[in-house]
């Protein structure tokens, strides 16, 4: 039987679901999910039975909640310390979280203009100023981080860590979008596609048949 139950939201549209979903799965830590479609008449109430924040995803462990992404691979970390789930050397280690916390707190012009939606490809679309010094900064990150641990493995830190969990949805953004990446940056993009856990929480979202206007074009066919 699963020690986790992990609350999410519709696998098209929830980037912040993807992330503590991507990392048990990579880990291969067993949990049931549940997944509540959001936006729609009576969603809210539903989240707020497993957590009153009202918003996904949240891990249950027992009587315990965890309703923030950041929190629930800080929280994963500490009970399987097997997994490595953050990089063992220390400075690394505080770089993983600087970064991790940077993604989790900023680049909102990013999550505006290129929502995540699994089911489109919109190339072109979103590329405000804003927007682009977002991307900018993310490719960066990346370039630091990929330069300084190419010898460790092909994740933003060798192994795969909450770190690369963090940015996942970011990846899928740069796909649907086909944002012009750098060559190390596209390595680790490719990278990151290539998670079969990644191809099956896409293979879901395809399936899903919930729309949520907001997070779809205006010129949708």
């Amino acid at each position: 039987m699963a020690r986790y139950t992990l609350v999410i939201g519709n696998k098209n549209y929830s980037s912040w679901s993807l992330r503590p979903w991507l990392l048990l799965k990579h880990f291969g830590i067993p949990f049931r999910e549940v997944r509540i479609p959001l936006y729609i008449e009576g969603s809210k109430e539903r989240i707020r039975e497993f957590s009153p924040a009202g918003k996904v995803p949240i891990l249950l462990d027992g009587e315990l909640a965890i309703w923030d992404s950041l929190a629930i691979g800080e929280y994963l970390a500490e009970r399987h310390p097997e997994a490595h789930m953050w990089p063992a050397d220390a400075a690394l280690r505080a770089r993983s979280r600087c970064i991790s916390a940077e993604m989790h707190s900023g680049f909102g012009a990013l999550r505006s203009q290129m929502s995540m939606n699994c089911r489109r490809s919109l190339p072109g679309r979103g590329r405000t100023p804003d927007a682009l010094a977002n991307v900018a900064r993310i490719q960066a990150l990346w370039s630091e981080c990929r330069q300084q641990s190419a010898a460790k493995g092909p994740f933003l830190f060798g192994d795969f860590s909450v770190a690369d969990a963090m940015y996942a949805p970011v990846v899928l953004r740069f796909k649907i979008y086909a944002v012009e990446l750098a060559p190390l940056v596209r390595a680790y993009v490719d990278t990151i596609l290539a998670l079969p856990e990644l191809a099956e929480w896409i293979q879901d979202a395809l399936a899903e048949t919930e729309i949520i206007p907001a997070f779809e074009p205006l010129d949708q066919p």
